[in-house]
């Protein structure tokens, strides 16, 4: 069999094992729901939702830690940091403890979504897969990329929009050759999906309204309003998970999160787990619903409280997502994103309806468009927003304004704050991602494998003649100057001694340490590669020497950094071939 028929038949495994699992953890999550929530009466308080969240977060915790020892976390984040930086090594465990943590975390009431457990878990089934057959780190990258793609398929229906989140978000770059394998892996998951759960979708929408160029104008403010928000979700999740951070103690985070979150759900019900039954009731245009669900505002049906209840709620998710995270849970802010932007789009639709001049506008479809614009600036991934939208509406009606706000919110977003929310969570852990593929390369590059060590030493107090014989026998032309204690002192360059050099008197009288210099630059061992090119640049040196604990241990030259640097190029060619 050829390798390319293989990767496919892995591809096609991988998606249905990942489709199989976010299979499970749906149903587990809404079985978990279903029970605790069916029969509730809104005309009492609903105190258990006090309760909940934090024996939801507490048990995923517990379990995560000394049963599975996998605690919850960044999920994205995490697999683009192991793609990056760890060969494409994902734990075996993280191929159920996923599934497991956060079907307790969002089933008892947890703020954040199951898309980002599942990517976890799909990409982990893909990398073990890989290793189990022996594959390199570039193939398990693309089965990774695979795992994630059928993931994301099954849990929205939305083959193409997984496939270009895999290549948007997970992967970053990929070959056309690589393109197939996902394509069958997102095809795979969503069959599974609906094979085992039929044809229910998370959005229940027929598109009946047309798409009218007259709306424009709307979806111009549309998208700005889109990125402010999604400007306002990245750094509030981020400053929510430092104030998290700040408390020190796990349990003390596990017991002030819970508490916080409870009462959060407690007074806005519609904050309970991922939200998305809110959002079938605001695309179907029902808000009144809503606020059925609160023991508080239940009798009223006055439109402008309806308008602060939500604008409540877009303020309060990115907190009740992190917290969380931040107490222990598991799960993601994908779909919080798609949460808050359907309540912004369907806040900006209905307040300006409300206002009642110009012409209506559609209360679904700005919704959905919303939801884009939101994903798209949050997560910087305008295309997969766009096509997993268009996917979820069951055609391409919306396809203008989805392209239009989408790209508003993102051109708004990186104005601001140029990198995704997963790549600031991963800056704030200390950890960093690279920003182009040159750079992957260098990064991939250990400064101790291209030290050379061929160059002649000579001691500060020796003699020109000394170094003459040096270089006799040298086919470098640069020597380092080393004392007994193997510092290093300078150096000396042929043409810094090429016109004494053959001078019988200086070669008896002058010493070394007469005529050395100090190095451009110096280069620790522990350096990465960006580090040394970018001294190789200031400097404009050729040739750098390396230290390690203050003692002299070789050069580095750019011609070898180079030459290293093309095999490498090479080889990941080969690899993806």
């Amino acid at each position: 069999m050829s390798n390319q028929a293989f990767i496919l038949i892995l591809s096609g495994l991988i998606g249905i094992f990942s489709g199989l699992a976010a299979v499970i953890l749906k149903s587990a999550v809404h079985f978990i729901q279903r029970f605790l929530t069916e029969g509730f009466y809104t005309e009492y308080a609903n105190f258990m939702y006090i309760l909940y969240p934090l024996i939801g977060i507490t048990a995923a915790y517990l379990i995560g830690k000394y049963l599975l020892k996998d605690t919850g976390g960044h999920g994205i984040p995490d697999v683009l940091f192991t793609i990056s930086k760890n060969s494409s090594l994902i734990p075996r465990i993280k191929t159920y403890s996923r599934v497991i943590t956060s079907s307790l975390t969002v089933g008892f009431g947890g703020s954040v979504g199951l898309e980002a457990p599942m990517v976890v878990t799909g990409s982990a089934i893909g990398s073990n897969v890989g290793l189990l057959m022996h594959l390199n780190a570039k193939k398990r990258s693309l089965l990774i990329g695979c795992g994630a793609a059928g993931a994301i398929s099954a849990i929205f229906g939305a083959p193409i929009g997984a496939v270009i989140f895999a290549i948007e978000v997970i992967l970053m770059e990929i070959s056309i050759s690589s393109f197939i394998p996902l394509l069958i892996a997102s095809v795979m998951g969503s069959l599974t999906s609906m094979i085992l759960m039929g044809k229910e979708a998370l959005f229940k929408f027929n598109l009946v309204e047309s798409f009218s160029a007259s709306h424009m104008p709307y979806y111009l403010l549309l998208g700005i309003f889109c990125g402010i928000v999604s400007l306002y979700f990245s750094r509030m999740v981020r400053k929510t998970e430092h104030l998290m951070e700040d408390l020190g103690d796990q349990w003390m985070r596990l017991l002030y999160g819970g508490a916080f979150l409870g009462f959060m759900v407690f007074f806005f019900p519609p904050i309970y787990g991922e939200g998305y039954d809110t959002l079938n009731l605001l695309i179907d245009g029902e808000p009144d619903k809503i606020l059925e669900k609160s023991p508080f505002f239940s009798s009223f049906e006055n439109p402008v409280l309806i308008i602060g209840f939500l604008a409540l709620i877009i303020l309060l998710k990115p907190i009740a997502s992190a917290v969380t995270i931040g107490a222990g849970g598991s799960g993601g802010i994908f779909a919080p994103s798609l949460y808050v932007g359907g309540i912004l789009g369907f806040l900006f639709a209905y307040s300006k309806n409300l206002l009642g001049f110009h012409i209506p506008l559609p209360l679904a479809h700005f919704t959905l468009v919303a939801m884009c614009g939101v994903m798209a600036g949050v997560q910087h991934s305008p295309l997969s927003a766009i096509f997993l939208i268009a996917e979820i509406t069951g055609g391409y009606e919306l396809f203008i304004p989805l392209m239009f706000v989408s790209a508003i919110s993102y051109t708004t977003t990186t104005y601001f704050q140029k990198e995704s929310l997963y790549k600031l969570q991963l800056k704030d852990q200390g950890k960093h991602l690279p920003e182009s593929k040159d750079q992957e390369l260098l990064d991939a590059i250990n400064i101790t494998h291209v030290i050379e060590r061929d160059l002649l030493p000579i001691h500060p107090n020796s003699k020109l003649g000394d170094l003459v014989k040096l270089v006799k026998i040298s086919k470098r032309n640069i020597f380092p100057v080393v004392d007994e204690h193997k510092h290093l002192r300078g150096i000396i360059t042929l043409d810094d001694i090429r016109e004494i050099m053959f001078d019988v008197e200086k070669q008896n009288s002058i010493l070394i340490h007469q005529l050395m210099h100090s190095p451009p630059e110096i280069l620790l061992v522990t350096e990465n590669m960006q580090s040394a090119m970018t001294k190789f640049e200031k400097s404009g040196a050729w040739n750098l020497p390396v230290i390690d604990n203050g003692q002299y241990i070789g050069f580095v030259s750019k011609s070898r950094i180079f030459n290293t640097y093309r095999k490498r190029l090479l080889r990941q060619k080969q690899d993806l071939g």
